[in-house]
């Protein structure tokens, strides 16, 4: 949403064990994996940990990948990249811009992560945590997205009420229903264009979102 992983990264893993792929086929398969595992059961039966570990091989597989020693190889060097730097590093052109734009307009962003410990870490190497007034990660904070505490804590820390947020997030199971059950309203944002009969406003990209909350 405002960071993508670095298929780049990925793609240069697999290619140094023979496994013949482009950035540009596993960001293209980038949403299908998390549009396939973005179910009630599955998100409600398993972690953030275990979900991304399976994300990346979902992933292959949409890019028309055989899983094999080689991949899981190459998969064990991104997890192990991640588990220390964040694989979520590629900061789309559109988002600093779309950031100044909500703060210029008065709003407070607050960043509300299914992370891994290293959010913080990841922001001020990236340059986006000026852009935010406060960011929450759910390894450290010990509790994830769809639990209502996690938006609870988060509206706590900020100052901010459940009447007046909005919660903007990829994941309908996990964002939007989140969201909802902690009382905020709640975006998807919907790159791929795969949730055409959701029940809640979607948006492309955050490019999108400054010019939506202005119309709400």
């Amino acid at each position: 949403m405002l960071v993508w992983p670095n298929w780049a990264r990925v793609a240069g893993a697999l290619q140094a064990r023979g496994v013949s792929i482009e950035a540009q086929q596993l960001a293209g398969a980038d949403p299908l994996a998390r549009f396939s595992f973005d179910r009630a059961h599955i998100i409600t039966g398993s972690t953030d940990q275990r979900r991304s570990n399976k994300f990346l091989e979902l992933v292959l597989i949409e890019a028309g990948l055989e899983l094999s020693e080689q991949t899981a190889a190459a998969l064990a060097e991104i997890r192990a990249y991640h588990r220390q730097h964040n694989l979520w590093e590629i900061v789309p052109d559109f988002v600093v811009p779309a950031l100044q734009r909500l703060r210029s307009a008065g709003y407070k962003l607050t960043v509300v992560s299914n992370a891994n410990g290293t959010l913080h870490r990841a922001f001020d190497r990236l340059g986006l945590a000026p852009l935010v007034d406060l960011m929450l990660d759910s390894e450290v904070e010990g509790v994830e997205k769809p639990a209502r505490e996690f938006f609870e804590r988060a509206l706590s820390r900020s100052g901010a009420s459940a009447e007046t947020t909005v919660h903007v997030g990829d994941l309908y199971n996990v964002d939007v229903t989140g969201a909802r059950g902690a009382g905020l309203a709640a975006i998807l944002v919907d790159e791929a264009d795969l949730y055409r009969d959701i029940d809640c406003p979607r948006i492309r990209s955050i490019a999108e979102l400054p010019e939506l909350l202005r119309q709400l």
